[in-house]
């Protein structure tokens, strides 16, 4: 393990990473009794006490849960005295009764099937998402506030996520009318007529990740609802309070029981799943919450789940690397919110011929992230908003050094109450814990190989499967890379860390990181189902369908053109 470096003579103000110790870390959270500065957008503790539930802001009269921010107080200056976490607001914990009355609202507004909301009109639906989304809008500056004082996200990064939300709700709503305009014409084949259209799969359980409380949820909740499934959205166990300025918008922009919107824990989502009455889950966490979550339904068969799991995604430095790429593409693919992101890079290879100088450049680039407050100009490592991460991710980096491995940069393994500094450990070996699990945090094992079927042997022995970086210049090189691995995971990046975006491209997983495949498009066919209405082609048949076409008699045979 390597030393711990020494504070900086700068100050705190430099923020430099390879200045910092456990006490010069603790200085850069707030200062019990002084203000805040501007920059902050602090905000009185918000009490959340209703759900949406029916069309109906329910007030909830039982128990609440405290939320509390990972940015705290220091009762003293010069990082002295004691911390104490900033109290948010509370929010309800609902119970099984709570849970079963959201049931039955999304029943009653599917109604089998027949529910206004599942046969009302494509047009008509992209309205209520539409006014939907004006709301929404209107909200950002509350949404954006709570989100960086909830997870800790940058304000930058806090207001790309909202903004990317609202960017992938119009991007729906353009992907459904393509959709539907390509469904507007009859097919005619051997003297049978047909409409093929897609039709809604019936009530859909939506739970998002706490590190994308907002985009992950709506890459879900938005696709299902425009299709014509009424929602159940149970919140993030963290990025619950950001739901309550958007509540109103929900109940007035969609007709009762469409969306309801929990908070709670998983009490309430097993006798939502053993009711048997949700046709979709569209979950993102971890792949045995996913495994349970499906077992609790009584007819695991007839239900659908659209799944975004686990994964370790690795990157693979060849000997033929640009490495000023290599390293901006691995710092912030690594440590990108303190690499708390499914796609985040979880596992570097590097060749032996490289090693040294990738990690000297990664020390270096280390060196140069800002740590601090959310609201900090540049910031780049916050504070960890999952209670215990640091003491976790400690355990790791200790495993490791057991195994062999050492800290390969300055300050690497110090962490002061939620804020842990980023760690590189090398060398890694199956022997450690890092090397197995998903560490969704700042640190990153690092793995030097001379043989290529060392790390290919990692990728195919992976229970993960969802992303691939690799790096160099060699085509014949990287040319060998690609074909096998392709057929490991679902997405190879070239020269750039693994992501999600544009959001138009798939986004899937092999093994256990994923099933259904999210992108705009794509989701829009997970939450429906091609349905077709069909007739011979007799002259009698012919004059009903122009019959009900003219007059515009049905919502699903129609050659409307959406404009």
């Amino acid at each position: 393990m390597s030393s711990q470096p020494t504070a900086s003579t700068a100050g705190p103000a430099a923020n430099l990473a390879a200045a910092h110790t456990p006490e010069s870390l603790r200085t850069l959270f707030p200062v019990a009794g002084q203000p805040l500065p501007e920059a902050a957008h602090a905000f009185a503790p918000i009490e959340q006490r209703t759900c949406l539930i029916d069309g109906r802001l329910e007030e909830w009269p039982g128990e609440m849960q405290q939320v509390f921010s990972p940015i705290g107080e220091i009762d003293g200056t010069g990082g002295t005295g004691g911390f104490t976490p900033r109290l948010l607001g509370r929010c309800p914990i609902l119970d099984e009764a709570a849970a079963l009355r959201a049931v039955d609202a999304a029943d009653r507004a599917w109604a089998d099937g027949m529910g206004a909301w599942p046969t009302m009109g494509v047009a008509e639906r992209i309205r209520h998402v539409e006014d939907f989304a004006r709301r929404m809008a209107a909200r950002r500056t509350e949404v954006v506030r709570i989100m960086m004082w909830e997870i800790c996200k940058s304000w930058q990064d806090a207001s790309g996520e909202f903004d990317r939300t609202m960017e992938y709700l119009r991007d729906t709503i353009d992907a459904l009318k393509d959709l539907d305009r390509a469904s507007s014409r009859f097919v005619i084949e051997k003297g049978i007529y047909a409409q093929i259209r897609r039709a809604p799969l019936g009530p859909v359980l939506c739970m998002g990740p706490y590190n994308y409380p907002l985009n992950e949820t709506f890459c879900t909740l938005m696709p299902a609802l425009i299709m014509g499934n009424p929602v159940i959205v149970k919140t993030p166990r963290l990025g619950r309070l950001l739901y309550s300025p958007l509540m109103e918008a929900f109940r007035d922009a969609f007709p009762a029981g469409v969306v309801n919107i929990l908070h709670g824990d998983r009490r309430i989502v097993k006798p939502i799943m053993a009711s048997g009455r949700i046709n979709v889950l569209a979950f993102i966490g971890s792949s045995t919450a996913a495994d349970a979550l499906r077992l609790a339904h009584p007819h695991p068969h007839r239900l659908r789940c659209v799944l975004g799991l686990d994964a370790k995604n690795a990157g693979i430095v060849l000997d033929c690397a640009d490495m000023d790429l290599t390293v901006a593409e691995a710092l912030q693919g690594s440590f990108s919110f303190n690499g708390q992101r499914c796609t985040a890079l979880k596992m570097l290879f590097v060749h032996e011929k490289r090693l040294e100088e990738f990690l000297a450049r990664m020390d270096e680039g280390i060196r140069k992230l800002r740590i601090g407050m959310p609201w900090d100009e540049g910031v780049r490592i916050t504070p960890l908003p999952v209670p215990g991460k640091s003491a976790y991710l400690d355990d790791l980096v200790r495993d490791a050094a057991a195994h062999g491995g050492r800290v390969a940069n300055s300050g690497g393994g110090t962490h002061a109450e939620t804020l842990y500094h980023p760690t590189v450990v090398c060398p890694a070996t199956p022997q450690m814990r890092v090397y197995h699990e998903e560490q969704f945090g700042p640190v990153i094992p690092v793995i030097p190989f001379t043989d290529i079927e060392t790390p290919v042997r990692y990728v195919v022995g992976s229970q993960y499967g969802q992303q691939l970086s690799i790096f160099g210049n060699d085509p014949d090189d990287v040319a060998r890379l690609i074909d096998p691995m392709v057929n490991q995971v679902c997405r190879v990046n070239i020269n750039s860390q693994c992501q999600r975006g544009p959001d138009t491209f798939p986004f899937t997983g092999r093994k256990d990181s994923a099933e259904g495949t999210l992108s705009v498009s794509d989701a829009l066919r997970c939450f429906s189902i091609r349905t077709l209405v069909a007739a011979k082609g007799s002259d009698a048949n012919k004059e009903l369908l122009t019959s009900i076409l003219r007059d515009r008699r049905s919502n699903f045979l129609s050659n409307d053109f959406i404009l």
